[in-house]
């Protein structure tokens, strides 16, 4: 009997040694597999974190939101209380009549309405006006230039006189149809085609894209000490705003440049994106003042003072907290908003700085909130492969983002202790939208002397509009070889 019960518990271990090899298998192969469900569920996450990602909660502009979000998108501003329209005291634009019209027309009164008596020689006692704006039917004129030869009867020597300046061709554009071909390309943004044919349908004469590329190019030639001035004074500003965008030059991606203030622009091409484009333009490198930026990691190279954009923090923060559900992070966005309102409200009544206690009280509960951030995302322990890398260690969104926050607070509070500091980098963006504008009508550009004439004029034109100067006049002057100089 006993060895019976033997042999069956040989028989059972004998099995069971089996199963443990079939299992053993089985989980080495399933390993590999589980590795592998890991690093699936990672890029689900990641792209799931990329597509729930829009103009409203990113940097990323309107024109690539791809899905129509429920609810409607919201927009970052805050309701200022006024009814919608113009507002009490505002100036309108109405048309005003003019004292001195180029044309008179006038109605008599030749009988009576009443007994039909003969008006006509009857003086008025009451005239009414009514004037009309309008083009006249003749908008092109031809001027002839003549020069004179003479023969000296004492001496039999010939005289001549000689043309004006730029009166070089036996027909030629002058410097005012010039000016609206370059006007229509380089402000407008018409591709060169479009631009000779709106010109043949509106003014008459036709012209062609290689004569407008002409006009372009003696533009561009006469604007270059006006862009040199226009950089050496924003590398004196006390505020400077930068930003880059991407630019299409013959088939390949380059790099646009924007540096501004609220009275001048300067624009700048170039093949790369960094340090050495930046070298290359000549405004960072010897600037000394407060440069606003979107915290790319070059401008941080630059031994000025910092101030960052707060609406791109605003929209990650409403990133995290409409697609992770972390309240720091709407408490976050809340009290930046509560800060720039407060700058806004002391900037009224004529101050120019808040209290320091104040300002202590913002930086605590701005410190409050990192802390509490930094609770609710603590550092992941990085996976064994990671482990074994060198560099630095990779992060979460919400973990990158509240080390910006707290890495250069100073840089992100600037506008709090500085009213000449905004909030936001609004004024570079405003103005770097226009080069994508340009490219949505125009596409990229075909060559690099194209590019760079555009962002000269361009640049040139941007700071005339910010001065409230007449452009096109301004072109017009410019061709003729007479750039019109801003105010600086």
């Amino acid at each position: 009997m006993m060895q019976d019960d033997f042999q069956s518990l040989r028989e059972e271990n004998t099995t069971l040694r089996e199963e443990n090899a079939t299992l053993r298998a089985l989980v080495a192969e399933l390993l590999p597999l589980k590795t592998q469900v890991e690093q699936l569920s990672t890029q689900v996450k990641q792209l799931e974190s990329r597509l729930s990602k829009d103009s409203h909660n990113s940097h990323l502009p309107p024109s690539s939101d791809r899905f129509a979000r429920q609810p409607k998108t919201k927009s970052l501003r805050q309701k200022s209380g006024k009814k919608p329209g113009a507002q009490s005291g505002h100036e309108g634009n109405t048309l005003m009549q003019v004292s001195t019209p180029d044309q008179l027309v006038t109605y008599p009164v030749e009988t009576c309405s009443c007994c039909q008596h003969d008006l006509r020689e009857v003086v008025a006692h009451g005239v009414e006006r009514r004037q009309v704006v309008d083009v006249p039917p003749k908008r092109w004129v031809v001027i002839e230039h003549r020069t004179e030869e003479k023969v000296c009867p004492h001496c039999q020597a010939i005289t001549r006189t000689q043309f004006p300046t730029g009166i070089t061709a036996p027909m030629q554009y002058g410097p005012a149809i010039g000016a609206i071909g370059v006007y229509l390309t380089q402000q407008q943004f018409l591709p060169y085609e479009r631009a000779c044919e709106t010109i043949q349908d509106l003014l008459g004469p036709a012209m062609t894209v290689g004569t407008l590329k002409a006009q372009v190019e003696r533009c561009a030639h006469h604007l270059k000490p006006l862009e040199e001035q226009i950089k050496e004074h924003l590398r004196k500003a006390d505020v400077l705003h930068v930003d880059e965008t991407g630019t299409y030059v013959m088939g390949k991606r380059l790099w646009t440049h924007v540096a501004a203030t609220a009275h001048l622009t300067h624009y700048a091409v170039h093949p790369k994106r960094g340090s050495d484009a930046l070298q290359a333009i000549g405004i960072l490198p010897d600037f000394a003042g407060i440069s606003v930026h979107d915290g790319w990691n070059t401008y941080w190279k630059y031994p000025c003072q910092h101030a960052l954009c707060n609406v791109h923090h605003q929209r990650e923060l409403t990133f995290l907290y409409e697609q992770q559900q972390q309240v720091w992070a709407a408490e976050m966005n809340t009290l930046l908003s509560q800060m720039d309102t407060a700058v806004k409200e002391a900037r009224a009544r004529g101050l120019n700085h808040l209290d320091p206690t104040e300002t202590a009280d913002w930086k605590a509960q701005y410190q409050t909130l990192l802390q509490e951030g930094y609770q609710a995302n603590p550092p992941d322990p990085p996976p064994i492969e990671q482990a074994l890398k060198r560099g630095r260690r990779k992060h979460s969104v919400a973990r990158n983002l509240l080390d910006r926050l707290c890495k250069h607070q100073d840089a992100v509070l600037r506008f709090l202790e500085c009213f000449d500091v905004p909030f936001d980098n609004s004024q570079a963006e405003r103005d770097i939208r226009m080069v994508k504008v340009q490219q949505k009508i125009s596409g990229g550009f075909r060559s690099l002397p194209g590019a760079e004439a555009f962002f000269r004029i361009r640049g040139y034109l941007s700071t005339l509009r910010k001065q409230g100067a007449h452009v096109l006049t301004a072109l017009e002057l410019a061709l003729a070889g007479h750039p019109v100089s801003p105010a600086f």
